[in-house]
């Protein structure tokens, strides 16, 4: 399993539906079920990259106020759930196993450097970086030329082809409220790939791949697998 499977199931956060998001047991989790790929956000602290969604502290852990409002050893000893501290990205990088890919979500300010700083000294073969902010995408991919990038959009806007082609995007990656087959088409048409977030129900993943969708994020990568997306439909 690779981010180059023809269908790829992605787990998101790790198992964001079956453990505390984006923690160690989260994303162990997503690997023994066999997701092609894990996603997660990463803010740059200190010169380190903190594995963690929102910009503030108060869904997701025991703390209080902004990420960028506290130390890092200060938000190392939160509670991001079960006991568990936010992870460092080479935390995660090292527990996945050969043949899991992974998609980094610029999600912080400023993580462009420091994210392509990470994969210059701990290569993964096997790497995704995407983010909605397309300008940092954009001074990652400067940086960082060889790693594929792939836009996120939460809104549909008719300059997203373009923005695609100037970051030289090997895909794209779009809310399930904007995957329409003629999207998904046209992306096949100019060689991207589409992974839709966040489908939690088999019947949508299978719809959604077989409008042409090349994969999908879901928080339950027990039930959303590639075997069940692709199984021949009962008549």
């Amino acid at each position: 399993m690779s981010l180059s499977d023809p269908i790829l199931v992605v787990g998101h956060r790790g198992a964001a539906g079956l453990a505390p998001e984006n923690t160690l047991p989260s994303f162990k989790r997503a690997c023994d079920l066999g997701v092609g790929a894990v996603e997660l956000d990463v803010y740059a602290v200190e010169g380190e990259l903190l594995v963690v969604h929102d910009d503030t502290l108060e869904r997701t852990t025991d703390g209080a106020g902004p990420v960028l409002g506290r130390t890092l050893a200060d938000l190392r000893r939160l509670d991001a759930g079960g006991g568990w501290p936010i992870p460092l990205l080479g935390e995660v990088a090292a527990l996945l196993p050969d043949g899991v890919g992974l998609n980094i979500e610029l999600k912080g300010p400023g993580t462009a450097g420091p994210v392509a700083a990470f994969l210059a000294n701990h290569p993964q073969p096997d790497v995704l970086v995407s983010s909605f902010e397309h300008a940092e995408l954009a001074h990652f991919r400067q940086l960082a030329p060889d790693v594929r990038v792939a836009p996120l959009f939460d809104r549909w806007t008719e300059d997203a082809w373009q923005i695609a082609e100037s970051l030289g995007a090997w895909g794209i990656n779009l809310s399930r409220r904007i995957a329409t087959p003629e999207r998904l088409a046209r992306a096949r048409e100019l060689g991207l790939r589409t992974i839709v977030y966040t489908v939690n129900d088999l019947a949508e993943a299978r719809e959604l791949v077989s409008n042409g969708a090349t994969g999908v994020f879901t928080d339950y990568p027990d039930r959303i697998t590639v075997a069940e997306i692709t199984a021949p439909r009962q008549t």
